[in-house]
C-alpha cells in the first residue's frame, strides 16, 4: 500500500460504498481525511470512524452540484487539515430511465451532481493546487461512460463527460505540477448490487470474464496508484477496473 503519510485528502460522496472505502484507505494510508456527503449523521458515523485511524478528520455537509459548497468544502479542508494534495470527485447519483420517458429534470439533476459538481470541486481544489505546484486529482467516471448502456443515457453521458473534463484538466494543469486522472469501475458490490435479483446478477457475472463484481476496496486501490507517487508520471488517463466487462 503506498504511503500517504503527512498527505491532506479530499474524498467527495464518502459516506457509504466506493467513497467511504476509498477515504477508509486513504486513512489508514496515514492521510489526514476531508470528506464530504449530504446526510448529517452519516457525515458523523464516518468521521467517527475515520478517526480511529489516527488521523486529522474534517467533515462537511455539502451539495457538490453548488458552487459554493465547493469553495467552503475545500476551504474548510485547507483549514483543519492544513492543505491540499489530493481530490477524489466520487459522489454521484443515478436517476434511470429511457430517454423518451426520462424527465428533463431527471437529467439535469445527474448531469448537475456527477458531471458539474466534478467541475465545480476541481476548480475550487486547483486554485490551491495551482498555487502551491503540486496535487492530484482522480475523478471516478464509469464503464457505462465509455460503453453506454440502455436506460441511463444521462448516467452514461456524465461519466463520459467527466474522462473529457479529466484529460482537458490533465493538459491544462500539467506544467503547474498538478496531475488529473480518472478511474472506471464496472460492477462494484454495494447496497445498490446487494439489491439485484440472484438472476440479474448472474447475467451480470456472465458479461464479466473475472465471474465476480469489484469490491470497494478494488477501487479505492486504484485510485490511491493514481494518486502516489508510483503513478508520478501518469496524468489524463483512465484506468479501467470492470473485471474485463468492456475490453
Amino acid at each position: 500500500m503506498p504511503d500517504f503519510k503527512g498527505q491532506k485528502v479530499a474524498v467527495t460522496g464518502a459516506t457509504r460504498g466506493i467513497g467511504l472505502a476509498i477515504a477508509e484507505a486513504f486513512a489508514r494510508a496515514g492521510a489526514d481525511v476531508a470528506v464530504c456527503g449530504t446526510n448529517k449523521e452519516l457525515l458523523k458515523k464516518t468521521k467517527e470512524h475515520l478517526l480511529s485511524f489516527g488521523g486529522k478528520v474534517c467533515a462537511r455537509k455539502a451539495d457538490i452540484s453548488n458552487a459554493a459548497d465547493c469553495e467552503a468544502f475545500v476551504a474548510a479542508a485547507v483549514q483543519e487539515l492544513g492543505g491540499l494534495d489530493v481530490l477524489v470527485n466520487n459522489a454521484g447519483i443515478t436517476k434511470d430511465g429511457l430517454v423518451v420517458r426520462m424527465r428533463p429534470e431527471d437529467w439535469d439533476s445527474v448531469i448537475n451532481v456527477n458531471l458539474t459538481g466534478t467541475f465545480l470541486m476541481s476548480k475550487a481544489a486547483l486554485k490551491v493546487m495551482f498555487k502551491q505546484r503540486s496535487g492530484n486529482i482522480v475523478n471516478i467516471s464509469s464503464v457505462i461512460g465509455e460503453m453506454g448502456n440502455a436506460g441511463q443515457a444521462n448516467y452514461a453521458a456524465s461519466k463520459a463527460g467527466i474522462i473529457g473534463l479529466t484529460k482537458s484538466l490533465a493538459k491544462e494543469f500539467g506544467s503547474r505540477g498538478v496531475r488529473v486522472n480518472a478511474v472506471a469501475p464496472g460492477f462494484v458490490r454495494t447496497a445498490m448490487t446487494d439489491a439485484l435479483s440472484e438472476e440479474m446478477k448472474e447475467k451480470a457475472f456472465e458479461a464479466v470474464p473475472l465471474k465476480r463484481f469489484a469490491e470497494p476496496q478494488d477501487i479505492a486501490k486504484a485510485v490511491m496508484f493514481l494518486a502516489s507517487q508510483d503513478a508520478a508520471y501518469i496524468t489524463g488517463h483512465v484506468l479501467a477496473v470492470n473485471g474485463g466487462l468492456y475490453i
